[in-house]
């Protein structure tokens, strides 16, 4: 059977491809504390489910492709709420946030063309890009640097007559890094000179927590490009409910940018997948408009209590190399392994403390560079505390039992 280069040149998901593992150890009675996928605990807020439970209509209809108009605005009150002035038409609607970047790419790039992100970044960006015979061209950052951005001399080295667009994700996902207001003024000199679109994947606004010592120390505002005037017309904004109100399933997402063209130019594409699901943009309307403060402020707190937690005990893994994250729900750690991969996988096939063990994703599928974070690992707090506390007393003891423990191949 023929298959297209296009799709044999994807990756599977590295976050996804070692759940038959995980599979395979819940049936032989181990319990797995998943730490590997960014899927919530919390609970969504009981608006979404009355909104659809209260939804009237004899029929199921399309709406209009750019989304409900409800929706638009709510959205739109929204980002008035964080100082980003985007109207009810500079937003489209989209089947979650990975639709929206997809639509970016497709809009954008023609065969050929390259696309800067720091790396780590997570993965499915490089499908977005490769799905639109795009590339992915990263741009390095290290874990003893808090993987913030590098000098504008190392970026501005990458750029060639096929660069379109820079994309960044702040608050990161894998990493957690925030960036600060200086590096995207630096970014967004860039877009300008070069004449680049810069992607901003903001996903995880809510989720900042700043600490003093660090860039964006405390009291330091969460910084967005949608914050920059003299950029908004090439600024991309990717959004998601998913996170934010703990409604992943929901697939709902946004595109918002200040420019009428790229809007028109991007209708095209949700034109011809029709329309966003009727039931599920009422629901996430009545999310936009009825979410209390005061949730997100629990959930915030919530989180900044987990990764609190998880970071203590990662720091008290000998050997284990990590910032304290300033947002999102994930860590990024540097492990004394041999390869994060198989470590995941033996944890699951031949470890467990009483019975139990953990399972996180594997770092080198968060680069494009081959063989880069091979020992590093994503651990997603997302969990409650009780329950991170035993998966990094088991990540510990794993790693002290592990055969490929660097300390023991180089003795």
């Amino acid at each position: 059977m023929h298959f297209s280069e296009r799709i044999k040149a994807l990756q599977a998901s590295p976050i996804r491809r070692l759940i038959p593992y995980a599979d395979e150890a819940r049936a032989k009675g181990k319990k797995v504390y998943h730490l590997n996928i960014g899927q919530p605990d919390i609970k969504t807020p009981k608006e979404y489910f009355e909104a659809i439970r209260n939804f009237k209509a004899e029929t199921i209809a399309y709406v209009a492709s750019q989304g409900l108009p409800e929706l638009r605005e709510a959205i739109s009150g929204y980002y008035h709420s964080w100082n980003i002035p985007y109207a009810p038409g500079d937003i489209c609607v989209t089947n979650g946030g990975s639709e929206a970047l997809a639509l970016a790419v497709q809009v954008i790039c023609d065969p050929g063309d390259e696309i800067l992100i720091a790396e780590p970044f997570y993965a499915n960006y490089n499908a977005f890009a490769e799905t639109a015979l795009a590339h992915v061209v990263p741009i390095p950052t290290r874990a003893e640097e808090g993987f913030h951005l590098p000098p504008r001399r190392v970026i501005e080295e990458l750029i060639t007559p096929r660069t379109r667009a820079i994309l960044v994700s702040t608050p990161n996902n894998p990493t957690g890094t925030v960036c600060t207001a200086a590096e995207l003024e630096m970014l967004a000199g860039l877009a300008k000179k070069y004449g680049l679109y810069l992607i901003a994947d903001e996903v995880y606004r809510e989720f900042t927590y700043p600490q003093s010592g660090l860039p964006g120390g405390d009291g330091d505002p969460f910084t967005s490009l949608g914050h920059l005037e003299d950029v908004r017309d090439r600024v991309i904004m990717i959004d998601s409910i998913s996170k934010r109100y703990s409604a992943c399933g929901a697939r709902i997402g946004c595109l918002a940018i200040k420019n009428e063209a790229f809007i028109a130019q991007t209708l095209k594409l949700c034109q011809a997948r029709l329309c966003v699901s009727t039931l599920e943009q009422v629901g996430a309307t009545a999310l936009y408009q009825k979410t209390s403060k005061q949730y997100l402020e629990d959930v915030n707190r919530e989180y900044r209590a987990r990764r609190d937690t998880l970071y203590a005990a990662l720091k008290e893994i000998p050997g284990v190399i990590c910032e304290k994250p300033r947002g999102a729900f994930y860590i990024m750690a540097k492990l004394p392994v041999d390869d994060s991969e198989k470590f995941i996988i033996w944890m699951l096939q031949n470890f467990d403390v009483n019975g139990e063990t953990m399972m996180g994703a594997p770092g080198s599928g968060f680069y494009a560079v081959p063989n880069r974070g091979r020992n590093e690992i994503r651990l997603a707090y997302v969990l409650n505390q009780e329950a991170l506390v035993k998966a990094a007393a088991i990540l510990k003891a794993a790693v002290a039992a592990y055969p490929g423990r660097l300390e023991a191949i180089q003795a």
